[in-house]
């Protein structure tokens, strides 16, 4: 048992420590090659101009350097391939148990993780680069897709899922369909990484999550892969401490591609793989805010192209309590609360579904 909670625990401090380590140097560079926009603002989904996002958020875009999410992926990268040195370089038995890289649990994630990571790294890039305009994202939804396409067929054909878990009973039968429904649930959590938008809002939230599929995953007895989890929410933490008001960074396209990506893997990893296991049934819980957040996007979009009027001040949903008047901190302080509500909520019904 001992052994099992420093499996869980000991990777997530390493992370923690060495994103701590790290962020000063990385900042550094940030500001030395000066990786903000040069012109803030942006354009809305439909194609119109987002005046109120523009007023609250157009003159943080050209101070403000993006790129932190490269403290996330980068300590998760670094702790992984410093834990398998010693693994593999010493007779010391204690490394090779808190080793949590297993082709059965977690190397899909972990890959998927650094993928995201890079195709985000290259989007931030030329978004610096070429005055906000980074790679199309049409060309990121195909990228996704594929991506997520392949994971969808690996499950079904090399894993054997066929089914997807439904609340209170018998898990549903998709069969080949479980790669299509992949690769639009990926794509809906990708979307989800919008809510990026005021500081520490997503590590608040990506961090709960985590943490919460972590347990899910300690339940059905997927202790790797809740080793993983809980070192993914070690290295949002030491991002936050950072990102806190006023950020130091924001963690942009390098940092919630990943983190979206790598979510809907864990998501599937802990659903129809083990018996009775239940993480798409709890998702719309745990990731209850991440939901909320593409539905406002979606009914933002749909009422304008009725009505010709926008149904809030500002899409996604965060951004309207700040057009109301909230300040930025309070919306941030009152989603981490639903977040960790939601994360206790989900993991307990797990427990018990």
């Amino acid at each position: 048992m001992e052994i099992l909670i420093l499996k869980i625990l000991l990777p997530a401090l390493i992370t923690f420590i060495i994103g701590i380590a790290i962020t000063p140097i990385i900042t550094h560079y940030l500001f030395k090659y000066q990786v903000w926009k040069k012109q803030g603002g942006k354009v809305a989904i439909g194609g119109y101009e987002a005046s109120e996002f523009n007023r609250l958020k157009g003159k943080q875009e050209t101070s403000t350097p993006r790129m932190g999410g490269i403290v996330i992926w980068g300590s998760i990268l670094i702790s992984t391939v410093f834990i398998f040195i010693l693994t593999i370089t010493t007779d010391i038995k204690f490394f090779s148990d808190i080793f949590f890289l297993s082709r059965s649990q977690t190397w899909i994630p972990f890959s998927v993780l650094i993928i995201g990571a890079l195709i985000g790294l290259l989007n931030d890039f030329y978004d610096v680069q070429h005055g906000g305009a980074g790679v199309r994202l049409s060309v990121r939804l195909t990228l996704i897709s594929i991506l997520a396409g392949f994971i969808g067929w690996w499950f079904y054909a090399k894993l054997g899922v066929t089914t997807i878990s439904i609340p209170f009973t018998d898990p549903l039968y998709v069969g080949i369909w479980l790669i299509p429904f992949f690769i639009l649930l990926t794509n809906a959590l990708y979307a989800s990484g919008v809510i990026d938008g005021i500081d520490g809002l997503s590590g608040g939230v990506f961090g709960s999550i985590f943490i919460a599929y972590a347990g899910v995953a300690i339940i059905q007895t997927q202790y790797d892969l809740a080793a993983f989890c809980v070192m993914v929410a070690g290295a949002i933490l030491a991002f936050l401490w950072f990102n806190i008001p006023p950020a130091r960074f924001w963690m942009t396209e390098t940092g919630s591609m990943p983190l979206t990506l790598t979510l809907s893997v864990v998501v599937l990893m802990t659903d129809q793989i083990v018996p009775n296991g239940h993480g798409i049934a709890v998702l719309p819980i745990i990731g209850f805010l991440l939901v909320i957040t593409v539905l406002s996007n979606i009914i933002q979009v749909v009422y304008r192209k009725i009505t010709g009027r926008k149904f809030f001040r500002i899409a996604p949903l965060h951004h309207h309590f700040e057009a109301i008047g909230w300040p930025p901190y309070k919306v941030t302080m009152r989603y981490w609360v639903i977040s960790m509500l939601c994360a206790i909520t989900g993991v307990i019904l797990a427990s018990i579904i």
